[in-house]
């Protein structure tokens, strides 16, 4: 079996968590989560760094931070993992849905400019859907495979209509726009370390922000709301979204190896780049433009994914699909979804994810070429 994306532990992992275990520190504080706190701050560019349980919930806290409540929209694009649009849900607000750029795969920054021109007004200092009246709260810009929303293009419409950005920045660690690392465009912005990310500590997330108001926030939403050292007394709804010493302890190994682990996956990429060159039917993702992208996953458009797919599973080839469009699940249905070609439709049907470990071999993605092309070829 070559797998799709696996964890790389080649470094400080094991002598990391074992001092967690020889020490006792193993929940929710220790030394290990300041370090990773403020180790992972200064390697993206942000000023503060807030740990929690997931990624998830570093988005939900961000979008609690923005002061998105019921009822209030939020802009998302509409290929996105669901952990985007659940995030929303859970503070009762709506997801706004924006298709994709055929190229990038990315928001479509000019399909939203045309639909704030047309369908949004603003009310003193706060943006509105003029049809329903409901408060365009936060838009949440997803870096997609690790390519890059164009930023310079969403942060001007967001500032012209006063919208917080929320950066969805789970798959783009290591990536950068105009040389500015992803997530620290907007107010917040949230990562992601699940097993299959560029780095993991099996679980977990982050949030960064420059303001230190909010971070002071975010780390007292994410330990319960909890006022007294000693006292159990809570001052607001708070969440258990902790992040445990022992996997801040694998953060940080993770986070030292971050510069090879980009390097391979560069490497990963050009290398199928040059091999799919010749082959028309297979078209990898357009790097938006002034994008340095992490590479997290190697991601190409076929004719027919699902055939693909198969063949490659028949060969102990773990490939996947891009994410069932957020329109096309039962629960965002009835979200407004702003289109003009339904290109994440599109993409859906004809995008598929090949292996890309940091620890893939080059015999081992010579298969995977040789398969693919002999496939077309045929």
């Amino acid at each position: 079996m070559i797998p799709l994306s696996v964890p790389n532990l080649n470094g400080n992992e094991w002598r990391y968590i074992k001092e967690c275990l020889d020490t006792n520190w193993v929940s929710s504080a220790g030394a290990f989560v300041d370090r990773f706190e403020r180790e992972f701050a200064a390697y993206v560019g942000a000023p503060y760094a807030v740990s929690t349980s997931n990624g998830t919930a570093a988005l939900h806290i961000a979008l609690l931070l923005a002061g998105v409540a019921h009822k209030n929209l939020v802009i998302v694009p509409n290929i996105t993992f669901a952990a985007s649009l659940n995030s929303i849900a859970y503070t009762g607000a709506e997801p706004l849905l924006i298709d994709v750029d055929a190229g990038t795969w990315q928001m479509d920054t000019p399909l939203l400019e045309e639909f704030l021109l047309q369908h949004a007004e603003m009310r003193g200092n706060t943006c509105h859907l003029r049809a329903t009246g409901q408060v365009i709260k936060a838009i949440m810009p997803v870096h997609v495979l690790g390519n890059m929303v164009n930023m310079s293009h969403l942060m001007q419409l967001a500032q012209q209509y006063r919208i917080t950005v929320v950066e969805d920045s789970t798959e783009a660690l290591g990536s950068y726009y105009n040389n500015k690392h992803a997530g620290t465009f907007g107010q917040t912005g949230c990562f992601s370390f699940n097993g299959n990310k560029i780095m993991t500590t099996g679980g977990g997330g982050m949030i960064v922000t420059a303001d230190a108001t909010l971070a002071k926030h975010a780390k007292h939403l994410t330990t319960q709301a909890k006022t007294d050292p000693v006292e159990y007394i809570h001052d607001e709804v708070g969440y258990n979204y902790r992040l445990v010493n022992l996997l801040a302890a694998m953060g940080v190994a993770q986070l030292e190896q971050i510069p090879a682990f980009l390097t391979r996956k560069h490497q990963i990429a050009q290398r199928y780049n040059r091999a799919f060159a010749h082959l028309p039917f297979v078209q990898p993702q357009v790097t938006t433009t002034g994008t340095q992208p992490n590479h997290w996953l190697y991601t190409v458009q076929v004719p027919d994914r699902r055939s693909l797919l198969a063949f490659f599973k028949g060969h102990g080839i773990e490939t996947r699909p891009l994410w069932t469009p957020m329109n096309q699940l039962p629960m965002f249905a009835n979200c407004r979804y702003i289109t003009q070609n339904n290109v994440s439709g599109y993409l859906f049907e004809r995008c598929l994810s090949l292996p890309c470990s940091t620890g893939l071999t080059t015999e081992e993605q010579d298969t995977v070429i040789n398969l693919l092309t002999d496939f077309y070829g045929n």
